[in-house]
């Protein structure tokens, strides 16, 4: 499937600011059978936008207003092939990667409550059953509400709101599957909605889990359901700590307002 994204950021600031640096990972991966065609990212007020890949082999655009401003606007557009369902190109982990996805880490604590939970979910069946269950019992765990966690809410505390949303779904899974020693990724990107496309998309997480001897198999514990090509991949980590769109510091005593908007539609 071609998909475009258009994907905007506003900052706005309740006084002028005198410098800002910005990161964002926004690019579409080149990885899995997915192609990004074009990707370009434009500023107001425009400056110069750098490139690097991150440890993980994200690509990250950072730059910088050293000049005073109340309002700054980034807008990437990105022109995407997605595959028919995730391709796996790797077969063995690094021992870094097997180290990392297996571990804790900032928003996924395996906690006591959490390993309990990994257990009563548990197959005694292999790995890929074995994921399949986990993202099962993580879609179950929590209902879909908008606004009852934040961007802070890590796997643990989740299970003691009403509900969360895709970041919450993709950290408990990964916080159950390490319990079980199954390494796990954070996935970012978005999802096209054929029945939506007329209105303004949002991005989406999922999870990765490496099965042993086949590779990485990709699951949306949000929508039950396996990787498709409506899914747009755009960067990994061991969670949102280190996949987050748009991050950045300024100087200034301003309070500081972000607005995103997205848009994705089928070429």
């Amino acid at each position: 499937m071609r998909l475009t994204i258009e994907h905007s950021t506003t900052f706005e600031y309740d006084q002028p600011i005198s410098e800002a640096y910005t990161e964002m990972r926004l690019r579409p991966l080149d990885a899995g059978g997915q192609r990004c065609l074009s990707f370009m990212v434009n500023t107001d007020p425009r400056g110069e936008v750098f490139q690097y890949a991150d440890r993980f082999g994200n690509d990250v655009r950072y730059f910088d207003v050293m000049s005073s401003h109340s309002k700054l606007r980034a807008v990437s557009v990105s022109q995407v092939l997605t595959a028919e369902r995730y391709e796996n190109d790797i077969q063995e982990l690094s021992p870094i990667d097997a180290y990392d996805y297996c571990l804790p880490s900032h928003y996924v604590p395996v906690t006591a409550r959490l390993r309990d939970l990994s257990v009563a979910h548990a197959t005694g069946d292999g790995a890929r059953e074995q994921a399949l269950a986990l993202m099962r019992a993580a879609h179950s765990q929590i209902p879909y509400i908008k606004g009852v966690s934040d961007v802070n809410t890590n796997a643990d505390e989740v299970l003691d709101l009403p509900g969360g949303v895709c970041q919450d779904y993709a950290h408990l899974m990964i916080a159950l599957c390490r319990a079980q020693n199954l390494p796990a990724r954070y996935v970012s990107g978005y999802l096209f909605t054929p029945q939506n496309a007329s209105e303004h998309a949002a991005s989406h997480a999922w999870v990765d889990v490496f099965i042993a001897g086949e590779g990485w198999l990709s699951l949306d514990p949000t929508h039950d359901a396996v990787q498709s090509p409506y899914y747009v991949r755009v960067a990994l980590g061991r969670d949102y700590a280190d996949v987050s769109p748009t991050r950045g510091i300024y100087l200034g005593a301003a309070h500081e307002e972000m607005a995103v908007e997205v848009q994705v539609r089928a070429l």
